[in-house]
């Protein structure tokens, strides 16, 4: 699958720079879809969003509008000059907002993480000509996310993009949305050619830290953002908590630094590339200490098979993992890195041992190999 740019979206939208998409959680009055859009049309936005129809965890939150708020941002697109764009969620939201002359559609979080409501809507979209973007599901399983690209491209939409919005985790964190980077970033190594929005609104939750997550998701590359903005955002009907007055979104927006996709420069990229390559050395040299460690692995694996030992020795994997986190932490790599770096190596060396055990003659009780 390849996928046209933004740039080839619409007119208007860049052609060298970062898209910028904003506009309220909620369409909640005529007035304040109309106000708000307005002044983010002031900071210099290329569209404007509003949720229309929301879906909420609880039944009794503020479910959206509905049909009636899509003449409030159809309008406020019109008196902007700017495309406009809403969630839609199944097939009748698809229909309706096609009739209302919506410009292009969002399919949200948790409809992407149901293949049968993406069906749904590819099917209502089938034979249409309309940019559609589309919000990582809830869960990071990014097969979901690849399902949704596919049932849509299958349907004829051509031009796709992808907004991330972070993954709902378990427990406490900063974030709302944990943003776990390395997925969007696999999304991109398999779809190179897929836009990629950020929506930091959702990733945090909060408007303090949403400016730091817009900038990582520059530095990484993506090309653009999708930001909440309100009238007066404390008394928005939803999702207070992470929208700004349009006037503060426009002061931290351009103060962002926008990266260059490549180094075109013959001297960057030529320092550049010897700097890659004193990375793939170091790659190798890393590669070939694995191999050892896992021969020594295979050794002691033999020598426990001999005497009659189990695999998984569970003191000496605690004072492993303690001096290496601590060794790692020195170095100034985080414990989130450190922990899975050590579980990675671990859990293979005890393969590779339970491997050497398997190969030997003598039944061994497979009960005591450990996980």
């Amino acid at each position: 699958m390849t996928f046209p740019p933004f740039s080839e979206w619409f007119s208007g939208f860049p052609d060298d720079g970062p898209l910028w998409i904003a506009g309220p959680c909620s369409a909640e009055t005529p007035d304040q879809v109309s106000e708000t859009c307005a002044g983010a049309a002031l900071q210099g936005v290329h569209a404007l969003r509003a949720g229309i129809w929301k879906p909420r965890t609880r039944p009794e939150s503020f479910e959206g509008v509905g049909a009636t708020g899509l003449a409030w941002i159809k309008e406020a697109g019109r008196a902007n000059g700017l495309p406009v764009c809403v969630e839609v969620a199944k097939a009748a939201h698809v229909e309706m907002a096609m009739e209302a002359g919506i410009d292009f559609l969002w399919v949200g979080a948790r409809s992407t993480t149901n293949p049968f409501a993406v069906q749904e809507i590819a099917d209502a979209l089938c034979g249409a000509d309309i940019p559609v973007l589309v919000k990582n599901p809830v869960n990071p399983d990014l097969e979901l996310w690849m399902g949704a690209f596919e049932r849509l491209h299958r349907a004829g939409i051509r031009r796709l993009g992808a907004v991330h919005r972070g993954f709902s985790m378990y427990g406490v964190s900063d974030y709302r949305n944990s943003p776990l980077w390395e997925i969007p970033v696999e999304l991109r190594r398999r779809l190179p050619t897929l836009p990629m929005l950020c929506d930091p609104s959702h990733i945090c939750g909060r408007r303090d830290t949403i400016p730091e997550v817009a900038q990582n998701a520059l530095d990484l590359g993506f090309d653009g953002l999708m930001v909440e903005v309100h009238r007066r955002p404390d008394e928005a009907w939803s999702d207070a908590r992470q929208q700004f007055f349009p006037e503060d979104f426009g002061a931290w927006l351009h103060r962002l630094v926008v990266r260059r996709a490549t180094a075109d420069d013959p001297l960057l990229a030529s320092q550049l590339e010897a700097l890659r390559g004193r990375i793939d050395r170091l790659d190798e040299q890393l590669v070939a200490l694995l191999g050892l460690r896992m021969e020594v692995a295979r050794e002691i694996g033999l020598y426990k098979a001999e005497n009659g030992v189990a695999i998984l020795q569970l003191e000496r994997w605690r004072e492993v993992f303690r001096t290496r986190s601590k060794r790692l932490r020195d170095l100034g790599l985080s414990d989130d890195f450190a922990h899975k770096l050590l579980q990675a190596i671990h859990q293979e060396s005890i393969a590779q041992q339970a491997q050497v055990m398997r190969s030997e003659p003598e039944t061994l009780d497979l009960q005591e190999l450990g996980e």
